[in-house]
């Protein structure tokens, strides 16, 4: 097996939302993930938190005793910065109550030359 090395700066964005956070009826990771994979971005990872808090500072946690159903979820995309910001306004729409960050970052990708 061959791989292709690719190295080069991209932006990093990383969104914070709540697990029960919704756009048009399905969660809202999900829908980010559809919109991702429409518009043909490289990838998207999501994380869910095993506790958190955001701007109401109301503690959720994974834990029997306070068991929550609005455990934080991240989704993380790696993508050239223009592709990042031409998506920001829909993200703006989708997502009412979060948090969204960027970074540079520097990439190094390793592809199977199959």
């Amino acid at each position: 097996m061959t791989h292709e090395k690719f190295e080069g700066e991209r932006t990093l964005m990383r969104i914070h939302i709540g697990e029960s956070d919704s756009w048009h009826g399905k969660s809202l990771y999900q829908a980010l993930i559809e919109l991702f994979r429409r518009e043909k971005f490289s990838g998207v990872t999501v994380l869910r938190g095993v506790g958190g808090f955001g701007s109401t500072s109301v503690y959720h946690t994974d834990k029997i005793l306070r068991l929550s159903h609005d455990l934080p979820i991240v989704l993380e995309v790696v993508e050239y910065t223009e592709r990042i910001e031409n998506i920001l306004p829909k993200l703006d729409e989708m997502v009412e109550g979060g948090l969204i960050t960027l970074e540079k970052v520097r990439v190094i990708l390793y592809r199977s030359g199959r």
